[in-house]
């Protein structure tokens, strides 16, 4: 007999995404503790869906959760956000290159770029960039190729919203967004991969560039 996945009750949900909308958009930064009993006050909730919720947000990397520390939001180094980036150059170019192959309509990534353009504040601007790449990379064909970069998707958001935080880089990234979507609907799937992989590989050089060996070392 085949089993059916459980879903999750509304309370844990509604909690889930509260959360991850915080630390998305920066209001939770990383490093922030969370405790389970101030949550649920916030949210008018008891500490169960806010357990089971955080117990979510762990299994795809957001937080940690800690024998000492109790449960914090991830923090982001350069070593983190390169192994998450490293995933996305390797995965996500096919999978846009496969979604034109198929001529798949890419009718939500031109709606996430116009909510892009009219968002008028980071949280906005970063939810909008979140549901562009994964409108490309989801009509691939392959499921779990859309699933494995589900994975690494609030990752790689948190990557952003640090970076972002530090040095913001909107008007670049949308002219590059825009290019990648112009070569998608043009059919020109290599053309598309291609932009969409050098668009990756400069916003992890820019925002966590690799050390420069130590010079005259003996």
């Amino acid at each position: 007999m085949t089993s059916v996945p459980t879903p999750i009750p509304s309370r844990t949900q509604f909690v889930l995404d509260a959360i991850r909308h915080r630390i998305l958009t920066g209001q939770l930064p990383p490093g922030q503790a969370l405790v389970e009993t101030e949550l649920a006050a916030q949210f008018g909730v008891s500490k169960t869906p806010v357990r089971e919720a955080l117990k979510t947000l762990a299994g795809t990397g957001l937080v940690v959760l800690s024998q000492y520390k109790g449960v914090t939001v991830r923090m982001v180094d350069a070593d983190m956000a390169r192994e998450v980036y490293d995933v996305r150059l390797l995965l996500e170019p096919e999978a846009l290159r496969r979604a034109v192959r198929r001529g798949s309509p890419l009718d939500a990534a031109r709606e996430a770029l116009t909510r892009a353009d009219a968002a008028t504040d980071t949280a906005e601007r970063s939810l909008a960039n979140r549901a562009f790449h994964r409108a490309l990379y989801l009509p691939c064909g392959n499921p779990l190729l859309g699933r494995m970069l589900d994975e690494v998707r609030d990752q790689a958001a948190l990557v952003s919203a640090v970076a972002w935080a530090a040095d913001p880089s909107w008007e670049r990234e949308a002219a590059e967004h825009r290019e990648i979507l112009r070569l998608a609907l043009d059919g020109d799937a290599d053309g598309a991969a291609g932009a969409l992989h050098a668009h990756i590989a400069s916003f992890v050089r820019r925002a966590f560039p690799e050390p420069h060996p130590a010079e005259g070392r003996s």
